[in-house]
């Protein structure tokens, strides 16, 4: 049965499969498209979608991705990433149970202490946007950025261990939607030096390359 991924690559399907293609794993992705970027969804021949009932089965929430591992079926993108790297070992998983700690802390962090501001640039950065709810979370991110580009410092230009791992991954996922607000980057060094870093890796540019062929 395999390795499944359900999602498009534009939505937070893009975190575990990234790190899908750090470990070199074998897995199918299942293009299901947001519902909401459907102009009729119930049209012959639409693509499937988090709306349609064969993918409700899977994840009743509607939501991607969604994985299926041999049977074993688990939603949320960072909890993908954190199950398939500490199943599969290597340097990207945590070498004992302080570095998976640190990895869920940081993990929980671009969750609540970040993303929901880092959406808001990026779904606000165009001519249609709110330019004050983008000027406001780019203001309330300006500790939880400091946080962040103080442990970079401290950990040499990494969130865990001293290297790459998938705190990295799930934390630079989150961070690449504040990309929108360039000023934002550039005024916190170790964020920019750590996220080029991150973006250049051969794992990262063969999923964006994947990503940028999928309908806009």
């Amino acid at each position: 049965m395999g390795l499944k991924i359900y999602g498009v690559l534009r939505s937070r399907a893009t975190r575990p499969i990234w790190l899908a293609k750090e470990l070199g794993l074998a897995y199918e992705q299942v293009p299901v498209i947001q519902v909401y970027r459907l102009p009729d969804p119930d049209a012959p021949g639409a693509p499937m979608h988090t709306a349609s009932p064969a993918f409700k089965k899977i994840n009743p929430a509607g939501q991607v991705p969604t994985m299926d591992d041999d049977g074993f079926v688990l939603h949320e993108s960072l909890a993908i990433s954190l199950y398939l790297a500490r199943k599969h070992g290597g340097p990207l998983a945590p070498k004992d149970l302080q570095e998976e700690a640190r990895m869920v802390q940081w993990s929980l962090w671009a969750a609540t202490s970040a993303e929901p501001r880092t959406i808001q640039i990026l779904y606000n950065s165009g001519p249609a946007g709110d330019a004050a709810l983008r000027q406001a979370s780019i203001d309330a991110l300006a500790g939880p950025f400091a946080a962040l580009d103080t442990a970079l410092a401290a950990g040499g230009g990494h969130l865990v261990g001293g290297r790459f791992t998938v705190a990295d991954i799930n934390v630079a996922e989150v961070i690449r939607y504040a990309q929108a607000a360039p000023a934002l980057i550039d005024a916190y060094p170790h964020i920019k030096a750590w996220l080029a870093a991150c973006q250049a890796r051969p794992a990262f540019r063969e999923m964006m390359a994947e990503r940028d062929r999928e309908p806009a």
